[in-house]
Order: structure tokens, then C-alpha cells, then sequence
């Protein structure tokens, strides 16, 4: 739990350091936008490279390697005398937190095999409820450190949660066996560095086209597309490739939960960054008055895993995540300058809803329609699914609102939104779903 938070919470903690950091660092505001994006983009390609090594070299000793990438970028960040060290050591964290999910999951899944008679469902609640509350109390806890502290303690607070995660890890998760140190000796074949290379470069350009849609680049498109297309030829070839291409060709629910992840998770997303700039543009609400009002959703997220995850129930707790996100999409239309704080924040619940289900329902899934061989990979590809619609998110916000967040904009937010979550709950409900899992 410790290990798979530290990438939702760094992901969120920087949001209220960056005003200062700029003015420390000597720096415009916008250029520090770069240190949002190098934890993402860093993220979303690490996540499935780690749960390869996972695979490869046994989760426990990926997981130790990828808490002491987080204390040295939390030390790094600490020291950073300029923007380009500090977003050095945001791609540190990036990395480092990657690993946590992965690896995580692949210890419950292996505990699951040995121990059938076991039920692991809360286990893996237990997993996306901390990712969830640790987005969320970021937000307050780097306003906080900022407050009390200097930016740089945002950066710090990494050193001493790496060192309860070693500690705790060195303790408690059994040791992997000596077969990933036997294949060290041959670690060029084993991992695929073409197929990874590929894969980075295919995600980060289209992480990079889909971070400003208002502004479309092209040939940034094209340069996607034309290596989406060699990754998949090549993999297709490959001995062992790093993303079975194959396999996701013949396993189509798990395509699916691919897709239906970075749907469900952008709905909630563009609240969190579209309703949150309204409420301050508009509404004239402080930044950390915003983070208080959309602080319970995410609480709400995590305690509504709970019933659902301990019974790894799916295709219900789907169908009400597109239900809710449908709901609160068109209550959103009707927000004005005289809308009651009470009401938004009633609204902002029914998206909490959303989160939960749609995080808990598509983890216990993918649990079960992955193969244990390839699990690290298929949980990093589900984090990278989440970092895409993050992403994409902040851009939606952009077209919908405009330079100006006024009500108008919000409505066209809540219109878009609408139509996704009608999509999304045509697509859960036709699909073969199983009502849950064993």
C-alpha cells in the first residue's frame, strides 16, 4: 500500500509548490509545468517496464530498487539548485514510484496461487483505496509543507516514506527466488530493449499530442501512429517481446479494460482540474478552499472499494461507476454563480462513486483476465492507461473552458463529459462481463 501511493501522492502533492518553486528558481510559472508532466510521462512509461523486470528479475527486488530511485530523487529534489535538476528528480520519482503497483500486484497474485483457498479482494481494495486517498490529500498536505516548511520539503517527504517502505518490504514480502538473479547474465534478451524503446517513444508522443488538443500537432500524430505501427511488427516477432501484442490481439476483455480504464478515470479527472479552476476563476474560492471541497470525493472513492473489492464483484460496480459519472456529467450543466457550495459538493460525491467503482471493478478484472505470467506488465499498462486519461483531461478542461473559466465553459465540460458517460455505460452493459470474480 505504502509502495503503490507514492506515485498518485507525488503526482498531486507538487500542484501547490509550483508558485514558489517558480519564484525560488528565478522562472516564469508556466515553465515549471514540466515538472507535472516529467512525473506523468516518466510514470506512464516506467509502470509497465518495471512490472516487466518484476517479471523477469522477482517483484520483491524490483520493489527495493524502485524505493531507493524515490529516496534519491526526494534528495536530489531537496538539493536542486535549478529547474532542470529539479525535473531530474521528478523523473527519478517517476520511475521509482512506478514500481510500487506492479510489483505489488504481482506479490498478491503469487500469494493467490499459493494460498487459493484465500480471498485476495480486499487485498486489492485495499490497493486502489490507497492510491485514491493519497491523490487526494496530496493537494492539502503539500499546501501544507509549503505553509510550514519550503517547497522543498514536497521533495523531502519522498526520503523517509522510501525508507518505512524498505524496511517494511526487508521484514514482511518474502524474498524472491535465485532464478531472477540467473537472469541477469542475460538481460539483453530477456527484457526486449527494442520493444521498450518503441514503447516509450510511441507513448510519449502521444502523451505529448494529447497534452494540448487545443493546439493539435500533426506530425506529432503521425510520428504516433508510425511508431504504434513498428511496435507492433516488431513485437509481433519478437521471442519475448515486452508487450505481447498476440496475446492482447486474442485477449480482448483485457483490451477492453484497457480502454474502459482511461475513459472512467478521465471523467473524474477533468473534475478534479475543470471544476476546480471554475470554482476558483469564478467562484473566487482559494486553492486550498478548492482542495477542502473536492477533498471528500476521493474519501468517498476509497470507502465505497471496501463492499465491493472483499466480494470481487465487476460488471455491477462498472455499470454504476458509468451510471454516476452519466449522472453527475448533466447536474454539472446546471451549475451557475448562484449554485449552493452545499449542492457542488454533492455532485462532487457522485463522481467519488465513479472513481471507487470504476478503479476497484477494472483492477479485479484485469486481475483475472491477465496472465500470471504477465501480470507486472498488464498492471503497468493499467496505471499507464490512467496516466493517458489524466492527461487527456487536462486538455479536455482546456477546450471546454477556455482561457476564461466561466459558466458557459463548465457546461460545455459537463455536455462532453455526458456524452462520454453515456458511451461508456452503452459499452459496460453490452460487454461480457462477469458479475465477479473467484
Amino acid at each position: 500500500m505504502v509502495g503503490s501511493a507514492l506515485n498518485p501522492i507525488n503526482s498531486s502533492i507538487l500542484a501547490t509548490a509550483l508558485v514558489p518553486i517558480a519564484r525560488s528558481l528565478g522562472v516564469n510559472i508556466a515553465a515549471t509545468a514540466v515538472l507535472v508532466s516529467a512525473l506523468y510521462l516518466a510514470s506512464a512509461i516506467a509502470q509497465p517496464t518495471m512490472g516487466r523486470l518484476a517479471e523477469r528479475f522477482g517483484p520483491r527486488r524490483v520493489f527495493l530498487a524502485g524505493l531507493s530511485l524515490v529516496g534519491a530523487g526526494g534528495i536530489l529534489g531537496t538539493l536542486a539548485p535549478n529547474l532542470t535538476t529539479l525535473t531530474v528528480a521528478r523523473v527519478l520519482l517517476g520511475i521509482g514510484t512506478a514500481g510500487g503497483y506492479p510489483t505489488a500486484m504481482m506479490i498478491v497474485r503469487r500469494f493467490a496461487e499459493r494460498h487459493p483457498e484465500v480471498k485476495v479482494g480486499g487485498t486489492l481494495g485495499a490497493l486502489s483505496a490507497a492510491g485514491l486517498v493519497t491523490a487526494a490529500v496530496g493537494l492539502p498536505i503539500g499546501g501544507a509543507l509549503v505553509a510550514v516548511a519550503d517547497w522543498r520539503a514536497t521533495f523531502l517527504v519522498n526520503v523517509p516514506m522510501a525508507l518505512i517502505g524498505i524496511v517494511m518490504t526487508l521484514c514482511w514480502v518474502p524474498a524472491d527466488d535465485r532464478s531472477g538473479t540467473r537472469a541477469a547474465a542475460s538481460l539483453l534478451s530477456e527484457l526486449d530493449p527494442p520493444g521498450m524503446v518503441l514503447f516509450a517513444s510511441t507513448v510519449t508522443c502521444m502523451l505529448l499530442f494529447c497534452g494540448d488538443l487545443a493546439h493539435p500537432d500533426w506530425l506529432l500524430l503521425a510520428a504516433t501512429l508510425l511508431l504504434a505501427v513498428a511496435l507492433v511488427l516488431w513485437e509481433r516477432r519478437a521471442r519475448l517481446p515486452f508487450i505481447d501484442v498476440r496475446m492482447l490481439a486474442r485477449n480482448r476483455p483485457l483490451s477492453m479494460t484497457y480502454l474502459r480504464v482511461g475513459a472512467t478515470l478521465l471523467i473524474p479527472y477533468c473534475i478534479l482540474y475543470g471544476l476546480s479552476q471554475w470554482l476558483a476563476e469564478s467562484r473566487g474560492m482559494s486553492a486550498i478552499t478548492v482542495s477542502l471541497l473536492l477533498l471528500p470525493m476521493s474519501f468517498l472513492a476509497s470507502v465505497v472499494t471496501i463492499p465491493f473489492s472483499r466480494r470481487q464483484l465487476v460488471r455491477g460496480p462498472l455499470i454504476a461507476a458509468a451510471a454516476a459519472a452519466l449522472v453527475g456529467s448533466l447536474a454539472m450543466v446546471r451549475f451557475s454563480h448562484g449554485t449552493p457550495v452545499a449542492v457542488i459538493a454533492a455532485v462532487t460525491l457522485v463522481f467519488g462513486v465513479t472513481t471507487g467503482l470504476g478503479s476497484v471493478g477494472n483492477q479485479t478484472v484485469l486481475f483475472a483476465q491477465s496472465p500470471a505470467e504477465q501480470v507486472g506488465v498488464a498492471s503497468g499498462l493499467l496505471r499507464t492507461s490512467t496516466n493517458l486519461g489524466a492527461i487527456m483531461s487536462a486538455s479536455l478542461v482546456s477546450l471546454a473552458l477556455g482561457n476564461t473559466a466561466g459558466d458557459a465553459g463548465l457546461h460545455v465540460l459537463g455536455l462532453a463529459l455526458a456524452g462520454l458517460a453515456t458511451l461508456l455505460l452503452l459499452a459496460t452493459v453490452f460487454d461480457r462481463l462477469p458479475a465477479h470474480t473467484r
